[in-house]
Parts: C-alpha cells; sequence; structure tokens
C-alpha cells in the first residue's frame, strides 16, 4: 500500500490538523519533523510552510510534495474511499467546508496572538518548537535560535492582525469558541459533524492543539473554563480506533440546528474581516479597517485570505439550485450569509 510522507512540526496546528486525518483514516504515512535529520530529500513546494504531503511518484516518476491542508484533504478523499471525512450531502459538505474555513483563518488569530504576544508563552514557544526540530542540540545554539524565532515571529503579529487594537476582538472571540464546543458536546454531539468527524472538526483540533494544550496562557483559559474542550483535543489527536462503519453523517435538519450558533460567530467576526480584507485588497489599500463585534479592527491586508473568500464563493456558486438553496436558508440570519452576498 502507498505510504505518504507528512512533513511538519508539533507547534504546527496545521500539521497536528493533518496528522490527525491521516490517522483518522488510516491512511499509511510517515511522520517527519521539519529541519530533523529526516528531512532530506523531500521535493520542493512552491512556498516554505508546512505540513508538506509527500506522494509516491508513479512509474518511476519522482516524489510529489504539496501544501495547503484543504487542498491535501481533497487529494485524499481522490486517492481513498474509505474513512472519508468529507459529508456525502453536497449542502452538508459546504456547511462542514465553511467552519474549516473559519477555523484554518481566523482561529489561527488567537492561535498566533497568544504565543506571540505574552511573557511565558513567548519563552515557552521559542524554546520548545526549536527542540521538537532537534532535541539533543547544545544549550548555545538553543539560545540563539530561541531568540531568532521570537524576533521573527513577534514582527509577523502585524500579518496575522495582532494588535493593541485587535486584542480584545481576538481574546473574546476565543473564550465564545471555547464556550460554543464545550455546549455543543455536553449537549451529546462528539464531533461538530455529529457522530462521525469533518474536515472542521480536524480544522478546530489544529488551533486548539496548540490553544488549549500547549501555549501556557490560552491553555490555562481552557482548562479553567472548558475542560471538556481540552480532553476533546486529546482524543481528536488519534481517531484510528473509532468505527464509523454505517455511522450517517448528520441529517440537514440536524445539521442546520446544531451548527447554528457556529455560523453566528463566524458572521459575528470572521465575516466582516473577510469582507473588509477583500476590499482593502481590491482597492490597493495598506490597512483593512472594519469593525468586529462592535469593536475596531485593523490589520494589513491578507492576499491568501482574499482567495479563501473568492473559492467560497465559487463552491456555493458550484452547488445544485436546490442545494444552494438550503445553504442559503441554513445560514440566513446569522451573519456568516454577508460572506456570499456582501460586495467585495
Amino acid at each position: 500500500m502507498t505510504t505518504l510522507k507528512l512533513v511538519g512540526g508539533f507547534g504546527s496546528p496545521y500539521s497536528r490538523k493533518m496528522r490527525a486525518v491521516l490517522r483518522f483514516r488510516r491512511i499509511p504515512f510517515t511522520w517527519i519533523g521539519r529541519g530533523s535529520p529526516d528531512d532530506v530529500g523531500i521535493p520542493e513546494v512552491p512556498v516554505a510552510l508546512i505540513p508538506v504531503l509527500v506522494f509516491p511518484g508513479e512509474g518511476g516518476r519522482a516524489d510529489e510534495a504539496m501544501i495547503d491542508s484543504t487542498f491535501q484533504i481533497k487529494r485524499l478523499e481522490k486517492m481513498f474511499a474509505a474513512r472519508s471525512i468529507i459529508p456525502d450531502d453536497p449542502a452538508i459538505a459546504f456547511l462542514d467546508a465553511l467552519l474549516e474555513d473559519y477555523a484554518d483563518e481566523w482561529l489561527t488569530k488567537p492561535m498566533f496572538h497568544y504565543r506571540w504576544k505574552y511573557a511565558a508563552d513567548i519563552h515557552k514557544a521559542s524554546h520548545v518548537l526549536p527542540l521538537d526540530r532537534n532535541p539533543i542540540m547544545s544549550r548555545e545554539i538553543l539560545a540563539k535560535m530561541s531568540s531568532y524565532i521570537a524576533e521573527r515571529q513577534i514582527e509577523r503579529l502585524r500579518v496575522v492582525g495582532s494588535n493593541e487594537v485587535t486584542t480584545p476582538v481576538i481574546e473574546a472571540s476565543y473564550r465564545r469558541l471555547l464556550g460554543l464546543l464545550d455546549s455543543h458536546l455536553v449537549s451529546g454531539h462528539r464531533f461538530l459533524m455529529g457522530a462521525r468527524p469533518g474536515a472542521s472538526d480536524f480544522a478546530f483540533f489544529g488551533q486548539l492543539s496548540q490553544l488549549a494544550h500547549f501555549d501556557p496562557t490560552p491553555a490555562a483559559i481552557a482548562a479553567a473554563e472548558t475542560p471538556r474542550v481540552v480532553s476533546w483535543v486529546s482524543h481528536l489527536d488519534d481517531l484510528s480506533s473509532l468505527n464509523v462503519e454505517n455511522v450517517p453523517w448528520p441529517s440537514r435538519e440536524d445539521a442546520v440546528e446544531v451548527l447554528r450558533p457556529f455560523f453566528v460567530e463566524v458572521g459575528r467576526v470572521y465575516a466582516p474581516f473577510l469582507i473588509a480584507n477583500a476590499r482593502a485588497l481590491a482597492n490597493g489599500a495598506s490597512e483593512v479597517r472594519c469593525e468586529i463585534d462592535g469593536l475596531p479592527w485593523v490589520q494589513q491586508p491578507f492576499p491568501y485570505q482574499g482567495k479563501c473568500l473568492k473559492w467560497m464563493r465559487d463552491s456555493r456558486a458550484a452547488l445544485s439550485p436546490a442545494d444552494r438553496a438550503f445553504v442559503d436558508s441554513a445560514l440566513n440570519g446569522t451573519g456568516a450569509d454577508a460572506i456570499f452576498s456582501a460586495p467585495a
């Protein structure tokens, strides 16, 4: 059977996301730490990001590598049929993809914010992350690497959108998300997609593997306020033993009912940012300025998230008229519907 390679890092939410996906789907793979002694001979990728998923070449061709967890998941769905993480109903799959995008592109803001804003988090990340690559490096090299990583990542806070203006929005949104997920779980729903995990579950897990488990400040918040979420993250890390044979995806009615609070949150924070970001990109503006949750938001434009908006709109347009009508009805009044209706 084909054995894939996943090149990533323990401190990377997208690496953890994809490792959990491969584990759940029981797809044979080799985990390779980025920058470790085993990280050799990996094909080049367009942008130096992790995780890198490497597929063995066919017919004597060289191995092929790709980045971007969303597209990695779609590629795997075409290659392997068993234990799918994309619902078979196109409309439910669309809703799942919308939540995946929110987790990938909005929850990464609190993840990066907490890690590189507060002293305890900076100290842990700047010292542990280089050791993830090489746990036996000397103290002298570790000191140099820690300083380099901290300076480089703190400088990148402006790219993510973490600053004194946006801090209240980011931190409030993290606490609300914890509460939403806690209420979802206590109501008897094991995953966002019901009795089996979808792509959105793994996207939430990826960000929370850092927020609720690694970084001291947000992890302390999660442990104090929503210990159930902390436990959920532990479970999601390896679901290879979960039996999903003959386990159905949620019905349309159930999905709309249980997921609506999450879509309200998407509409509350992510939708206004996406639209303002797209407008800034279209106008060549140097800053994104808008109001999120009644508070000011300012950051530099983010080109990739402009692409995310286009991809989501294209996906909605590709639905059948009936499926599109269902999706529009499900999102109506949540604020998330603005993603597909507001001019950008």
